[in-house]
């Protein structure tokens, strides 16, 4: 069986060193730094649950691909059952985390690879897919965590790639030759990078003709030359780095979610690991793939587990407080319930709406409408969740 165990993670990543950056210094040990170390922590919790029998059947899933069981995080929806169990998973990872899986972005990037690059050799007659599925049957066989990467610095938003003063503010190709491709460019508000084996990076948008070197999906490990993150820094970074103690900060082992610039600075790229170069017209698919995938991921099921804790959470103190019968508490409380189940309902919507996109592809991707409306609901859901349980708090 191709799961690795969490120790075996955590030995993985002493293989790797990324060029990694926090507060102006160089992170010597990502498995040392307090910071990083959470992302590491956060990781590693999701190979302890594939391993465990009570949480196994959320965690794993049987890949026709490899003809074994492997990680859910590296697993590709082939039904609708498939997707309400990532659906589960969402949830599960979040209410147990208390923060980001990093394994997540990775995950759905996979199902908007295996769409788009079927549909682009349909279509085109490239030779994207076969590539893809090479790719995906080494990460479910060495059960490599992934991050994903679309985002991007970009410039005015009122101007193409083209008008902007420093044309890298979005990754383009820079040069290619029968080997493979270099790229140059950034990713930002990246999670989790620099403490997983790969990184899929796919465009942050649709694209013109003109705009086609900036047309480019692809893997890379995070350790490649001329890769380098640069970490977030925030208060609550400052107060782990000054901590006696983390069991008194307020998520001791997994933190808060930890983002990064990804600089990348002529990074190689071979052709093997390449998706996704100058087809501009479908650059946009994958971006509304994966945003597919990720607003049921994000909107419906992880929040609905940060919601789990907030709402058990505000329950306690109001028992500590002796305050059960206190009627406006309970009226919180109901709200609170009421709009995390209003997602969760959502999210589990767009699961079993979910169809094979396109037909013939073998991927199930979710239900576009019920993924959006979850994603809307949750951006207003989980902030008065969060306000409520202030108020309960005092």
């Amino acid at each position: 069986m191709p799961l690795m165990t969490p120790e075996q993670f955590e030995e993985s990543l002493k293989l790797l060193k990324p060029r990694v950056f926090m507060n102006g210094k160089r992170v010597e040990s990502i498995l040392e730094n307090p910071n990083t170390r959470t992302v590491v922590e956060a990781n590693k919790a999701s190979y302890e649950w594939a391993q465990d029998p009570a949480s196994r059947d959320i965690m794993t899933a049987y890949s026709p691909l490899i003809n074994d069981t492997v990680n859910r995080y590296t697993y590709v929806s082939r039904s609708v059952e498939d997707l309400v169990r990532k659906a589960e998973a969402g949830t599960f990872t979040s209410e147990n985390l208390g923060t980001c899986i990093y394994r997540c972005v990775g995950y759905d990037c996979f199902h908007s690879l295996w769409s788009t690059t079927w549909e682009m050799d349909r279509e085109l007659g490239t030779s994207y897919h076969p590539r893809f599925l090479e790719y995906l049957k080494m990460v479910q066989t060495r059960d490599l965590s992934v991050a994903g990467a679309l985002t991007e610095p970009r410039g005015q938003r009122n101007k193409r790639a083209l008008n902007w003063p420093d044309p890298y503010l979005s990754v383009k190709v820079v040069d290619r030759n029968d080997k493979g491709i270099v790229v140059k460019g950034a990713k930002i508000n990246i999670s989790g990078g620099f403490a997983s084996h790969e990184i899929v990076v796919l465009p942050q948008s649709a694209h013109s003709a003109a705009e086609a070197d900036y047309a480019v999906a692809f893997a890379t490990p995070p350790d490649a030359p001329g890769i380098t993150f640069v970490c977030q820094y925030t208060p609550f970074s400052a107060e782990r780095d000054l901590a006696d103690d983390i069991e008194e900060l307020g998520n001791p082992l997994f933190g808060q979610r930890e983002t990064s610039m990804i600089i990348f600075d002529n990074v190689f790229v071979p052709w093997e690991r390449v998706f996704h170069c100058g087809e501009y017209a479908y650059s946009g698919e994958f971006v509304t793939r994966f945003a597919r995938t990720h607003r049921m991921t994000c909107g419906g099921t992880c929040k609905v587990g940060f919601m789990n804790q907030i709402i058990g959470s505000a329950k306690l103190i109001q028992e500590y407080k002796g305050l059960q019968n206190v009627p406006h508490i309970n009226e919180e409380l109901a709200e609170m319930v009421a709009l995390r189940e209003t997602c969760r309902s959502c999210g589990l919507a767009a699961a079993y709406k979910g169809s094979e996109e396109p037909k013939g592809s073998g991927v199930f991707l979710p239900d576009e409408l019920m993924g959006n409306v979850s994603k809307l609901n949750v951006c207003n859901a989980f902030w008065r969740v969060m306000a409520l349980a202030g108020d309960i708090g005092g």
